[in-house]
């Protein structure tokens, strides 16, 4: 029983106090006036009456009334009605007028009659509110309407009125004002009581809104509910108490808060407040509350605040149930016919559903857990301890995030303190978790069955608070209402109440009180259900044969077969990375220890536990499995006798793991054991003393619960006897616990104190990671030790910190299970004892375990080195662990072939792994991973984990940017240091000082001098051009520097990102050039001069040639008509450093105009020619971006001398006359004399080979930048696709010149509309970008570590890096500039500083548009026009030495032959080089073994006399210095660069799909041979001794015995491509060896190839002279399907020509001049062309130079290189001489000359003119030479 109320208050406005701008309230009156004893008067009340502070009102406001909640000390809660009332009160401003209110507010405003608030206050532990608001109205309905009742004697009975707790029980009272009210009391007052506050929460909020309240409520966040009512904020934070039952909330809890406490919301603990919403603002600035809005729904997460929802699928169906039971009509909305009664149930029945889906929720998350229960000690309390590890491991649930923060919470330690005992009474919940969870877990699926048990639950909670009928008895008197009586202005104040009156009520009460007997309640208490036991979940289906594997390995140990064991081991350790295993491992190794004990020999004991350090290392720290646990008995077991009598345990080789080291683990150990100890104790009187078989049937719990029964009815004397006996148990337990805590924290070497920097001993939760590199049978070198000196101090230093851990855990065990005292003053002297004595043993087994025989470790083999490669470090032996790739590992099915055991060399060149694979099954396969040193991109120290030894090691993680990564870790005999030194001297080789530091050039020098050595000079002519030529630019830009500083604006210096990283050399020129630079031309020295034509010998200057760009020879002599010259502006390297020597720049261009425009670009990198359509007559140019933001009007010279308008003028006109000069030497433009005419220019060269995209509709173009589909488009609205549209093709505007530029750096440059030349922006991305796609894209290919998170797949990964929108973007912009210049506009590419995207889009467009660069030849011209001589920065892009390294390695290189790649996946049969070459030119642009890629420029190679040392310097012919050259050796030897499907079309010119979803992921990245490293160098892949493979490099006898030719082939061991090589690879092998069999001279693989090829053409030309179907090569009568689709007819009389057109090429007679280009497109479908691109060949007879014969010679006119070469016969391969076409003038009829054949008519001679000299030839007969002149002239024609 309770009393109803406890003090009755009435509290009103202190008019005593009203200074201030705040009123205060005060106490008038308080009944009774002592406090209770049982409870003390609460303080503070006055505020809580009015929360909003104290205040006077000019109007009377409606009574109102709320219950706030106060909580008292001890966690007791209060709850106080407030009913407030407004009183008139005297202005008392007329009498005194405080100095304060005179001042703020005059006379006049003050209303006349104010009111003041008073309250009527009911204090009481219970929670009645309705009862309250009865009560309080009838006091106020009594003094208001004056009844003749006095006030003291209702006031009396209110608090002398006693009513039960609980029970169920119904209780009428009356006040003695004619009332009667009803109390109902619930039946069980666990359960709490809500109303209908619950459905009220959610109707307010939504479900969503309230789950993330009680989830922050459950995982201790702070919560705060804001309204404008107080009473809505009591019932909020009321209904959410009630939905966590069956947890209590534990943290301050203020349903109600007054403004004067707001400062209470910045505690530091969890709470749960409620605040007016007239403080919002005031709360806007807490930063880690959530704040849920009752008035407007919403709840506000804040940032840094991180709620964890309940885990899933349990989240999912509680929002499903709760919305069925908000909201039932949601199911049904969609029905045709709806039934009619789905409304949901009334409030109150809502509103205990709602509660029964969260007690279903509850059962759910709480499932089991008593069976996690430990009970330590059972009289004379029972003390519980919950088990979470256990628990979590049990649910699978130990990754939840929720539920970890739930069980560490306070609610849930309250939850099992008052529910873990085993006897006592119970409830709902009990029963639901005891009785109903295989209902629960049956209904899971289905929502109707699931809401059915609901509404069963809800039953059970309705009756819980309304057992019976409601009664209408109420009645209770309200304020009559009539409006006379309010407004009576002198309504009677509030009585001053008579107290000894109210008093005596009080005191007769109590007294009655006293003589009354004794309520008895009757308490049903009983043992408490434990519900089903917790099934093992989640154990892998499959691991029956797992566990076989386990146990038939531990029995081969024990059985001494230690062969089989060794061959399971490797199976065995990866089995137990499953669960099922761990527990089978230590459930067969408990079989094997008698009595405690178990010896084994030193390899059965390294075997046992190695097996238990696999299986810890795969537990977390908190071991939810219970497998260390398992293992815990067993590692103090099993040992192995050492000599002199010592004996070492199997725990002095397992303490490295985190578990031993987490206080809570050793926690819950020793509460299952102590529970195991005590549960014997009291089944020893009935089971006889056997402990073992009568334990399975009754649990700990139900054995305590069956106690707690019997302990009243024991006597005195057997109820201490008990007592005594189970705590000397937990004593007994805790003292075996300290010795076992000192066996796996104290290490093996006590003097080596690593343990204690390393683990958490010093502090108790933190997670160790120690590594302790003693081996297992102590095989390490003495390690090196530097304090050897303080050893002592050290290992008192170990001891003190474990004793240190030993007493924290005795203390906090022993308090918590009742140790009396002198036990633990016991315990705390043994424990320093302990340990002492334990160092002690451990020291004798130490020095013992030192003496055992080391391991024999398998021999370290040696790799093979190029020519001139030496070794910087020699071997250390390491393993290589496997990384994130899963091939080499087993997963994908195939023998592990990682980790391997192996050593690490550091070459000159490479770092090298070299070593076996560990896993017996594996074999003696060899492991070899490399990369060169050059490659290095990140370097990482990190510690691994080797599965077959204990230990953790040191290790580093390798990446390379030739996608390799060697994870590698270094044996224990490896010491620290050396280690230390392997990675500065990769450091060193890494980044050099100098580039001369490189392999490349120091290859072959001795290793020791690798650091800084200057080569001697070899071609000394050359070194002093080279000095000269820097001394001249380096003076000129010297001076330039010097005074650069003086007038270049800041903006110019911050406009580009690179200019801050510029040294002096790289510095733009930006002065007027002097008078001596100018004049330099004249200086040049005679050995110069030499260097000259050696400059002219360059690949660009051939190219030109080619290309009819003009020749150096004659140019001064040149007729003016060319519209080119080859300019020597730069010769000197003065205008721009990064530029080749020579430039193509317009004809009608001075140099001096040049040097002045040059200033206008970055870098100086003004616009040059570098190729031109031989159709079209369209020129490409490059460039970097401008200077300046727009395009005309830019080239205001920062710093001209002269300050007057006419200099910038001119540069500007300059600048102009330049891009007209470009746009003039098109044809198209003369022939258009006019703008006007553009229609006639457009007709005739519309008819390009091949067409958009988009014209087919398959939208090629939709991705580019709808801005310049736009603007070539002429259109502004952007396109259906986004692409060009066909008005593109048939614009009558078009302009001549097309300038691609940087869209940011083209920002209001206004198109002029006279202007012939039109600016494209586009986007281009930063050399940013494209480090940082790069990085993605290897962590992605090869990622250092399996992904643990399921979505971050490897092309996720793929897709986040970017990469291949990059190349997309790339690609799509080169196919842009190709459509251009197919047109017949020419092109300006000018991005970035000219020497990145612009080079990848310049290459990408010549190799699109001109099938040349598609062959060897031409494609290595293009890459050392392009990207070598015009200046790509290979070294600083490739960070190749030390300045460099900060800028991070940037492969543009790369990206570039990325897109080559793509291009050649699309048209395999264009190009006669095959990807592997690509690969090979991808992986060595990076090695540093070639000087090719070395350098930023021409410039920088010439200072390093790199640049013409090529030619006569054959010294050393197995050193390389140029990669072109070894490709072309190699390419004589193997055709493993050859493209066998090489059939080009004549001028194809190709044009790639881009869009992402056709390009490829390159194979380069991915692919990996753990053979023999990487296949690109080749001499060390060649020299490989495997006897039976065929392989392709080699011609070596066969060496192996005769073995079966089956072999397994791996994809990431073997090379595939050797392995199993293509089939015409294949047959040419076979055909080398054949002859080599037979004797005979076996000839080179291209004369056979080429044999085969003539052979078949000349066959099928005689089967089908004019059919169509003329089969194409071996391997590529696949014609291109993209050429197919292409095929179009532009003209309707098309027939004859295509028969015309075959005819000839069929007889081979010539090929007809190519007027119109669309006919020749149509047949080259059906052309079957050959390798060697040969347009006509045949015998002419050559007359020699100055008085040699004339000699039959062999020629061959090749149209697609422009050139007809000679040679000895037919067959021959070495071209004995080639003829440029590009220089030929004429070809005439000749006459013959002395020494000419006989009999051969007069027509048969002809004459070919060129530049240098004339040739004279004779064919067979007239007719023959009419041929060859005719085939000639339409080459010529066609150029």
């Amino acid at each position: 029983m309770a009393r109803l109320a406890d003090y009755f208050v009435v509290v009103g406005y202190d008019l005593d106090k009203r200074g201030g701008s705040e009123g205060q309230g005060r106490i008038l009156q308080r009944f009774p006036e002592k406090d209770w004893e049982d409870n003390p008067f609460p303080q503070g009340i006055e505020l809580f009456c009015q929360p909003s502070g104290w205040q006077l009102v000019p109007e009377r406001l409606p009574a109102s009334f709320f219950v706030a909640v106060l909580t008292d000390i001890n966690s007791e809660r209060h709850y106080c009605a407030c009913f407030t009332f407004w009183e008139t009160v005297e202005n008392p401003q007329k009498e005194e007028p405080s100095e304060a209110d005179e001042d703020e507010t005059p006379e006049l405003l003050q209303p006349a009659q104010l009111y003041a608030p008073k309250s009527l206050v009911l204090v009481s532990r219970l929670d009645h509110t309705e009862v309250f608001r009865n009560c309080l109205g009838l006091i106020y309905t009594v003094h208001v309407d004056s009844l003749n009742v006095p006030l003291e004697t209702v006031i009396g009975n209110l608090l002398t009125c006693v009513i039960p707790i609980a029970g169920g029980s119904q209780r009428t009272i009356t006040l003695g004002a004619g009332d009667r009210q009803v109390i109902q009391t619930p039946i069980n007052d666990s359960l709490p009581v809500s109303g209908c506050s619950v459905a009220q929460l959610f109707r307010q909020l939504g479900i969503v809104n309230v789950l993330c309240l009680f989830c922050a409520a459950l995982t201790e966040h702070k919560i705060l509910f804001l309204s404008k009512s107080y009473q809505r904020l009591t019932d909020a934070c009321r209904a959410l108490l009630a939905i966590m039952f069956p947890l209590k909330y534990s943290f301050t809890y203020v349903p109600i808060l007054p403004g004067k406490l707001l400062e209470v919301l910045s505690t530091p603990t969890p709470f749960i407040i409620g605040v007016n919403s007239f403080f919002r603002s005031e709360t806007q600035e807490l930063l880690d509350v959530i704040i849920a809005d009752l008035d407007g729904g919403t709840v506000t997460i804040p940032e840094c605040v991180h709620i964890s929802l309940l885990p899933e699928p349990l989240l999912q169906h509680t929002q499903t149930v709760l919305s069925m039971v908000l909201d039932p009509e949601l199911e049904v909305a969609d029905y045709a016919f709806p039934p009619s009664s789905t409304q949901p149930s009334a409030l109150r029945i809502q509103d205990k559903e709602i509660r029964a889906v969260f007690l279903w929720l509850f059962a759910q998350l709480f499932l089991g857990y008593r069976w996690c229960l430990h009970i330590i000690r059972i009289h004379p309390e029972p003390v519980i301890r919950f088990h979470k590890a256990a628990f979590l491991g049990h649910r699978g649930l130990s990754e939840d995030d929720f539920l970890m923060k739930v069980l560490d919470g306070m609610a849930f330690a309250g939850f099992v303190s008052e529910r873990g005992a085993p006897y006592r009474t119970t409830d709902l919940f009990d029963d639901l978790i005891a009785n109903q969870v295989e209902r629960i877990r049956q209904e899971q699926g289905d929502p109707h069955k699931v809401m059915n048990h609901i509404k069963e639950l809800a039953e059970h909670l309705f009756k819980n608070e309304n057992p019976y009928p409601a009664v209408a008895m109420h009645r209770v008197q309200r304020p009559a209402d009539s409006p006379h009586s309010r407004s009576h202005a002198s309504q009677a104040l509030f009585p001053q109440l008579d107290d000894v009156a109210v008093q005596l009520f009080i005191d007769h009460a109590a007294a009655k009180l006293k003589t009354a007997p004794p309520v008895v309640k009757a308490e049903l208490k009983e043992m408490v259900p434990s519900g089903p036991p917790l099934g093992e979940s989640n154990v892998l289906a499959n691991s029956a044969r797992r566990l076989e594997v386990v146990r038939n390995c531990i029995n081969y140990i024990f059985d001494n077969k230690m062969l089989e064991a060794k061959k399971l081991m490797p199976a065995v350790l990866r089995a137990l990375k499953g669960r099922a295993a761990r527990v089978c491992l230590t459930q067969e190794l408990n079989q094997h220890v008698l009595q405690n004990r178990a010896v084994l020999d030193d390899q059965q004991f390294d075997y046992i536990v190695r097996m238990m350090n696999c299986t810890l290392q795969d537990c977390s720290h908190i071991d939810e499995h219970g497998i260390a646990a398992a293992l815990l008995p067993l590692v103090a077991a099993f040992c192995r006798k050492l000599g002199g009598g010592i004996t070492q345990f199997a725990y002095s080789c397992v303490q490295e793991h985190m578990v031993w080291t987490n206080m809570q683990f050793w926690e819950a150990m020793f509460y299952s054991d102590v529970q195991n100890h005590i549960r014997a104790l009291y089944l020893e009187t009935e089971d006889g003393g056997e402990g073992t078989s009568g334990l399975k049937q009754v649990s700990a719990l139900e054995l305590a619960s069956e106690q707690t029964r019997l302990w009243p009815t024991l006597t005195k004397e057997s109820q201490q006897e008990r007592v005594q006996k189970e705590e000397s148990t937990v004593f007994s337990q805790a003292i075996h616990y300290a010795n076992r805590m000192s066996y796996l924290l104290l290490p093996l070497d006590t003097s080596k104190n690593r343990l204690l920097r390393t683990t958490g001993l010093a502090d108790v939760e933190s997670v160790s990671n120690s590594y302790v590199t003693n081996s297992i049978a102590g095989s390490m070198a003495e390690s090196y030790d530097t304090e050897s000196g303080f050893e002592d101090a050290e290992s008192s230093d170990v001891a003190n910190s474990v004793v240190r851990f030993i007493n924290r855990f005795v203390d906090k065990v022993c308090n918590e299970s009742g140790v009396t005292n002198e036990h633990l003053k016991a315990l705390h002297t043994m424990i320093p004892d302990i340990v002492q004595m334990h160092i002690e043993t451990l020291d004798a087994v130490y020095r013992e375990s030192k003496r055992l025989p080391p391991i024999q470790k398998p021999k370290l083999l040696r790799p093979t080195l190029l020519a001139g490669e030496e070794f910087v470090m020699d071997g250390m032996r390491v393993h290589l662990v496997s990384d994130g790739r899963e091939e080499a590992t087993g997963v994908m099915g195939g023998p592990p072939l990682l980790p391997a055991e192996g050593a690490i060399f550091l070459t000159t060149y490479r770092i090298i792994f070299k070593g076996m694979s560990i896993d017996p099954l594996v074999g003696e396969q060899v492991v070899t991973r490399s990369f060169p040193i050059a490659s290095l991109t990140k370097e990482k120290k990190i510690s691994v984990h080797i599965p077959m030894d204990q230990f953790i090691q040191e290790g580093l993680q390798l990446r390379s940017c030739t996608f390799q990564l060697m994870k590698i870790a270094f044996d224990e005999e490896v010491a620290s240091d050396l280690a230390e030194v392997f990675r500065k001297h990769m450091h060193k080789l890494r980044y050099p000082q100098h580039v001369q530091g490189t392999f490349a050039f120091t290859v072959g020098q001795s290793a020791k001098l690798v650091v800084e050595h200057k080569t001697k000079d070899k071609n000394q002519s050359l070194k002093t051009l080279s000095k000269n030529l820097v001394k001249s630019a380096k003076r000129t830009i010297g001076r330039q520097y010097v005074t650069r500083k003086k007038y270049t604006p800041p903006t110019w210096e911050n406009r580009s990102s690179l200019q801050s990283e510029m040294d002096e050399d790289e510095i733009s020129v930006s002065e007027e050039l002097e008078q001596s630079a100018l004049t330099l031309s004249s200086t040049i020295r005679s050995s110069d001069r030499q260097t000259m034509s050696n400059v002219v010998e360059r690949a660009c200057c051939r190219d030109y040639q080619r290309l009819g760009l003009g020749t150096l020879s004659n140019s001064l002599t040149r007729s003016k008509n060319e519209p080119f010259r080859i300019s020597t502006v730069n010769r000197m390297y003065t205008v721009c450093r990064s530029y080749p020597g020579l430039l193509i720049v317009p004809q009608s261009i001075p140099d001096s105009t040049i040097q002045r425009i040059s200033r206008c670009y970055r870098q100086n990198r003004f616009p040059v020619v570098c190729w031109r359509n031989s159709r079209t007559k369209a020129v490409l140019l490059r460039s970097a971006g401008l200077h300046a933001k727009g395009v005309v009007g830019f080239f205001k010279s920062p710093n001209a001398p002269s300050a007057g308008p006419s200099q910038a003028d001119s540069t500007s006109l300059e600048q102009e006359k330049y891009l007209q000069a470009i746009i003039s030497s098109m044809p198209s433009y003369n022939e258009a004399s006019g703008r006007n005419t553009l229609s006639g220019f457009t007709s005739t060269h519309m008819s390009t080979s091949g067409k958009w995209g988009s014209i087919r509709g398959s939208g090629r173009l939709s991705a580019y930048n709808p801005d310049v589909g736009n603007r070539l488009a002429g259109k502004e609205s952007p396109q259906a696709n986004g692409g060009p549209a066909e008005p593109y093709f048939l614009r009558q505007q078009r302009a001549y010149l097309y300038i691609i530029g940087d869209k940011s750096q083209l920002k209001g440059g206004k198109q002029d509309s006279f202007q012939q030349w039109e600016v494209v922006p586009i986007e281009v991305f930063d050399v940013r970008q494209v480090k940082n796609s790069f990085k993605k894209l290897m962590k992605a290919c090869v990622p250092s570590s399996p992904s643990s998170e399921p979505n971050m797949s490897f092309h996720r990964c793929l897709e986040e890096s970017d990469w291949m929108n990059l190349l997309h973007k790339v690609l799509q912009v080169s196919v842009l500039v190709v459509e251009l210049l197919a047109t017949g506009s020419s092109v300006m590419v000018s991005l970035e500083d000219g020497w990145d995207v612009t080079t990848q889009v310049v290459s990408l467009v010549q190799l699109l548009s001109d099938p040349y660069y598609r062959t060897f030849d031409g494609f290595r011209l293009l890459v050392e026009k392009e990207w070598l001589s015009f200046g790509h920065r290979f070294s600083h892009r490739g960070a190749q030495t030390l300045a460099s390294q900060s800028s991070g390695f940037t492969p543009v290189f790369l990206q570039f032959l990325d897109c080559v790649h793509q291009i050649h996946l699309q048209f395999p049969m264009e190009f006669e080089f095959s990807q592997y070459y690509l690969k090979f030119l991808a992986y060595h642009y990076v090695s540093n073994r070639f000087r090719t890629f070395l350098l930023d420029s021409d410039y920088e190679r010439i200072e390093l006399g790199v640049l013409y040392e090529e030619k006569g310097e054959r010294r050393t012919p197995q050193v390389c210095k140029s990669v072109w050259d070894y490709i072309d050796r190699l390419h004589k030897k193997t055709p493993i660069f050859y493209n066998y499907m090489f059939s080009p079309e004549e001028e194809e010119v190709l044009r790639p799909y881009s869009f992402i979803s056709n390009l490829k992921v390159w194979d380069f990245y991915t692919e990996e041979t753990l053979s023999e490293g990487p296949s690109y160098d080749w001499e060390l892949v060649r020299g490989r001794p495997e006897g039976h493979t065929e392989d392709t490099a080699t011609d070596r006898p066969e060496t192996a015995a005769p073995k079966s030719q089956r072999r397994v082939v791996w994809p990431c061991y073997d090379s595939l491509s050797k392995v199993l090589p293509d089939a015409i690879t294949k047959l040419l092998q076979d055909v080398h060896n054949l002859e080599a069999e037979l004797g005979h001279v076996s000839e080179k693989w291209k004369d056979t190839w080429d044999k085969i090829k003539t052979t078949q053409r000349t066959e099928t030309k005689l089967e089908s002279r004019h059919s169509f179907s003329s089969s194409l090569l071996m391997s590529s009568n696949l014609i291109h399907q993209r050429r197919s689709q292409g095929m179009y007819l532009q003209e309707s009389g098309v027939g004859s020509s295509i028969n015309l057109a075959l005819d000839c090429e069929a007889s081979a007679t010539s090929t007809p001049a190519s007027g119109r280009p669309s006919t020749s497109n149509l047949y080259s479908q059906f052309q079957s062309t050959e390798s060697e691109n040969r347009s006509y060949e045949g015998i002419l007879f050559k007359k020699g130079a100055l008085l040699k014969p004339w000699k039959p010679r062999w020629f061959v006119l090749d149209k697609t290189k422009h050139q007809l070469r000679y040679y000895e016969t037919r067959q021959d391969k070495e071209c004995k001489g080639v003829i440029e076409l590009a220089e030929v003038e004429s070809v005439i009829p000749g006459t013959p000359a002395m020494g000419a054949p006989k009999n051969v008519e007069e027509k048969a001679f002809f004459d070919l003119k060129t530049t240098k000299r004339v040739y004279n030839f004779c064919a067979q007969d007239s007719q023959n030479a009419q041929l060859w002149m005719d085939s000639i002239q339409s080459c010529l024609s066609d150029a």
